[in-house]
């Protein structure tokens, strides 16, 4: 792991009671819950075995790994299984997971992955010493919003209709993700337009709703929903001929035209660490959330061109590549 990726505010661990360790020679189970199926987060799911094996797990050696999603209402019952399961830790990556997981138990440890301030979002007293029995990873993507938006007016600067793209469901990003748009709108005169999208359909009528009103550029919010979603969303920005910005690199593989946030891939091998720590012994209340300290932006050349978009030379300097 390129551990200069991520920041710690303390260090140090003490013993934590596992369930799951009631007979030493009985393999650990970890639980994984997320609102996707693990066959459409196959890179994310090789980096957290990845942050395991660091630690010294293998999964099917001494380790085994109980996979569980639903959609977003629909958590609770998986949650309450893996603890019915006795497991001996849960590893949730998606908001409404870790509140489903938190839900569901107060004792058995559990490892998150977040898009924003886990204080702010009440799972943590403190990033350097969590409470309970939760810690994990902070994204800081819905805190990116503003710095994405700044950069997509770099590379459209006539842009003067913004729209925003939010999932309703993730109602504290969205809040944080709307509230940040409009102070960086303010300063830059924009006009913002909110779109909701929950699911597929929602996904089409917001790009209807674009081609209608048409905004000079789109904000697409951080949200596993739109990440799962990304080959729509993309396809019809590319449809709707309408420049884009996204929270990860994976919209701009496909064809998206930029990201600026964090490396997901870090993201997920420091979560599979600090599962291997706790498998350990360790104490979540000891293991401070961990925060990206390098973000990468990336723009897709060949949309640009499609947009009839130039890159000015100062984001061919920022960005960290240049996708051809």
């Amino acid at each position: 792991m390129r551990r200069r990726d991520f920041v710690t505010l303390l260090g140090g661990a003490a013993t934590w009671p596992l369930a799951a360790r009631a007979q030493q020679w009985t393999m650990p189970v970890i639980g994984m819950l997320d609102i996707r199926p693990p066959e459409v987060m196959s890179a994310r799911l090789r980096a957290f075995r990845d942050g395991l094996k660091e630690i010294g797990y293998v999964e099917g050696d001494n380790v085994a790994i109980e996979y569980r999603f639903a959609p977003i209402d629909r958590l609770a019952d998986p949650a309450a299984e893996l603890v019915r399961r006795s497991v001996a830790l849960i590893v949730a990556t998606q908001g409404s997971a870790v509140f489903a997981a938190k839900a569901a138990t107060a004792t058995i440890p559990i490892v998150f992955l977040v898009g924003e301030d886990p204080v702010k979002l009440g799972l943590v007293t403190s990033l350097a010493r969590p409470s309970s029995n939760l810690t994990g990873v902070n994204l800081l993507t819905a805190e990116l919003v503003a710095k994405r938006l700044e950069f997509l007016r770099e590379l459209v600067p006539k842009a003067a209709r913004i729209a925003v793209l939010v999932n309703p469901s993730d109602v504290t990003t969205t809040e944080s993700t709307l509230s940040d748009v409009q102070v960086v709108a303010r300063t830059m005169a924009l006009e913002i337009q909110v779109l909701n999208a929950n699911n597929n359909p929602e996904i089409d009528v917001a790009f209807e709703a674009i081609a209608r009103s048409k905004p000079d550029a789109l904000v697409v919010a951080s949200s596993p929903f739109f990440n799962g979603r990304r080959v729509q969303v993309v396809q019809l920005a590319a449809f709707h001929h309408i420049p884009a910005t996204y929270s990860l690199r994976d919209f701009v593989e496909i064809g998206g035209l930029m990201s600026y946030g964090p490396n997901i891939g870090d993201a997920y091998r420091q979560i599979g660490a600090y599962a291997g720590q706790i498998l350990k012994g360790a104490k979540p209340a000891d293991l401070p959330v961990a925060q990206p300290s390098v973000f990468e932006l990336f723009i897709n050349a060949q949309t640009a061109r499609m947009l009839g978009l130039r890159i000015p030379p100062s984001l061919f300097a920022s960005a960290d590549e240049v996708i051809e």
